[in-house]
């Protein structure tokens, strides 16, 4: 499922303006400039090896990264190799000089040269607004709510829903495909971790779903994990799973639960999802060292437009890290979703049937 921030996003046209990647408006920028943007936001990340990792930003910065003004002129405060920048309606990145704790200026070369940029913080040290000179630009909320988890309530009943899609049988699907053979992931690499959402009520509807918190996926997907989690544990990172395979039913009522204006941000049970096949991983990356998840730029499940995998707000170190997953993942077939840096699909999801199998139904020998 794709989600959204203060609910769900409000509207696809309203979360592209956000962001670099997502096609920009050719009259506001041209292909050669949205480029070299894209280029000059990069992480450095590589597989070679961890000697491009970028410092963490400076604590007090932390505060005032985000988002300011309304849609048409937004600005991105960002952090890049130990700098603070805005970029500026999606297409101009611009240094920012400290002065003091909440004082900045623009650098002298660019658009704004020498301009002042003051922000103000309530009492935890979060900016609510930034002054460039004399026009002022409140902070965007496109953070998360606390908690982070999306809530919907359903259009009926999840027990009477799971009850008729318990009943109910996924579509017929014609033409060759591969038999199953789902395995358990932690089985083939013991270092994965999991933290399966809809084994738990921490999810979108805030029922469990699945009886056990276990992450299967079909061999060769599986195979291909295992192999970027070894890829990974080189620069110090360990995979911690989210979501793998997910029975039909639980798609089904998914869809069913879900009002008809926010049913694009879910799979159509008719055609089923790449979860159905078992070819699709929700996944983040954990610490080596200490055993916990790192700070990506948003949130697993976040319902905003940092979600988006080439969302060019945050840390340095935070796109680092989400480029280094997505890096890993790639190099093994894997292409991640548009919308979610944290979903992936795998090469070979066609060649695979709807599964609905529940969990203790799956029978595996590794």
């Amino acid at each position: 499922m794709q989600r959204t921030s203060q609910g769900f996003r409000a509207t696809w046209t309203a979360v592209a303006l956000l962001l670099v990647a997502i096609p920009i408006p050719t009259r506001s920028v041209s292909a050669r400039h949205r480029a070299s943007l894209l280029r000059t936001l990069a992480p450095q990340a590589s597989l070679n090896g961890p000697e491009a990792k970028p410092a963490p930003a400076p604590a007090h910065w932390r505060g005032l990264i985000g988002e300011y003004g309304p849609d048409n002129d937004i600005i991105i405060i960002l952090e890049k190799d130990g700098k603070l920048f805005g970029l500026i309606k999606r297409t101009q990145l611009e240094s920012l000089e400290e002065i003091s704790t909440n004082k900045f200026k623009f650098a002298a070369a660019g658009p704004n040269a020498n301009q002042s940029v003051v922000f103000t913080r309530d009492p935890h040290g979060r900016s609510t607004q930034v002054a460039i000179d004399r026009d002022v630009f409140k902070r965007r909320q496109i953070e998360p709510e606390s908690g982070n988890q999306l809530h919907v309530k359903p259009l009926r009943p999840v027990p009477e829903l799971m009850k008729e899609a318990l009943a109910a049988q996924p579509p017929k699907e014609s033409g060759d495909f591969r038999e199953a053979d789902l395995v358990e992931l932690t089985k083939l690499d013991p270092t994965i971790k999991l933290e399966i959402r809809y084994a738990t009520t921490n999810n979108f509807l805030g029922t469990v779903f699945y009886s056990e918190p276990r992450a299967f996926m079909q061999r060769p997907a599986a195979e291909a994990v295992v192999r970027a989690s070894k890829r990974l544990r080189a620069m110090g990172y360990g995979l911690l799973v989210h979501d793998a395979y997910r029975p039909w039913y639980v798609t089904k009522v998914f869809w069913d639960a879900t009002p008809n204006d926010k049913r694009v941000f879910v799979a159509d049970p008719a055609k089923g999802s790449r979860h159905n096949r078992g070819c699709a991983v929700d996944l983040t990356l954990y610490d080596l060292k200490t055993g916990k998840p790192v700070e990506m730029v948003s949130t697993y499940d976040e319902t905003t437009a940092r979600a988006y995998p080439d969302y060019p707000g945050g840390t340095g170190l935070q796109r680092w890290r989400r480029k280094l997953l997505r890096d890993a993942m790639e190099a093994e077939g894997f292409t991640v979703y548009e919308a979610e840096w944290w979903h992936f699909d795998y090469q070979d999801w066609q060649k695979y049937r709807i599964g609905n199998l529940t969990f203790d139904q799956i029978k595996t020998g590794q």
